[in-house]
């Protein structure tokens, strides 16, 4: 297993301890979103992370509703596809897209996600040569943007594809491990974190203007030199979430 794989699995996976308080999904969340969350087919080991991963706040500062067309990037655990899928209905879409190496372990449960779910579709594909589907109202993106050039993933092509997409006003979504403030590439990315001022610049750079900034899932606690999937840190890294917004003209 290379080294990408395992941090971007081990990143995904649950945290090192259960929560000391159960979940509560905030008063105000559409119902939609609160419906998605509370749905009890959710399958224990991912209620058993929405205290640290906090969906209803992710999912609500997505914008997602009833009706949208959504692309997931690193679909990979269905934590969020799960989510996504419930809360778009019927009359929306979920675009699942993975790499190649996540075929081992998470092909087979993928595609019989999609059998169970008809407005869900999966597909691997280099994300050098993706083509993604247009008029979408959102990308989500959650603990993978540092894994784009750990991957040789060319991210300003990448960035300018996801513009392409997505319709006039429609919502580029990022969550990630940050590494420290001014950290290098090369230091970031060997702990599997990154300078979030990298992801706003390059982001901004495809053309996409930054409508929010949230530190929901700062921890002061975390220092960011250790690696997301290291003992006693797993869901617990302190964590930045970027809103990009694509312009309406």
């Amino acid at each position: 297993m290379t080294i990408a794989t395992s941090a971007a699995f081990a990143a995904d996976a649950p945290p090192a301890a259960a929560p000391p308080t159960p979940y509560v999904v905030p008063a105000g969340t559409s119902a939609a979103i609160r419906t998605a969350v509370s749905d009890p087919a959710r399958s224990p080991e991912h209620r058993a992370r929405d205290a640290v991963r906090k969906p209803a706040e992710l999912l609500t500062l997505s914008g997602v509703k009833p009706g949208d067309r959504v692309v997931e990037i690193a679909s990979f655990g269905q934590y969020f596809t799960t989510l996504l899928s419930s809360v778009v209905g019927p009359k929306g879409e979920v675009f699942m897209y993975d790499l190649p190496y996540t075929e081992p372990r998470a092909g087979e449960a993928s595609r019989k996600f999609v059998a169970a779910h008809p407005n869900a579709k999966y597909e691997l594909v280099d994300y050098n040569a993706i083509q993604l589907p247009q008029n979408v109202d959102s990308v989500f993106m959650v603990l993978y943007y540092h894994d784009l050039p750990i991957n040789k993933i060319d991210t300003a092509a990448f960035n300018k594809k996801v513009l392409t997409a997505l319709k006039p006003g429609g919502t580029y979504f990022i969550v990630d491990h940050n590494a420290k403030a001014g950290a290098t590439m090369e230091e970031a990315l060997k702990v599997h974190r990154i300078d979030p001022k990298v992801i706003r610049d390059e982001v901004t750079a495809a053309g996409f203007e930054l409508a929010q900034e949230s530190k929901l899932l700062a921890s002061a606690t975390d220092d960011r030199t250790q690696g997301p999937f290291s003992p006693g840190l797993r869901g617990l890294t302190d964590q930045s979430i970027l809103v990009f917004r694509k312009p309406k003209k």
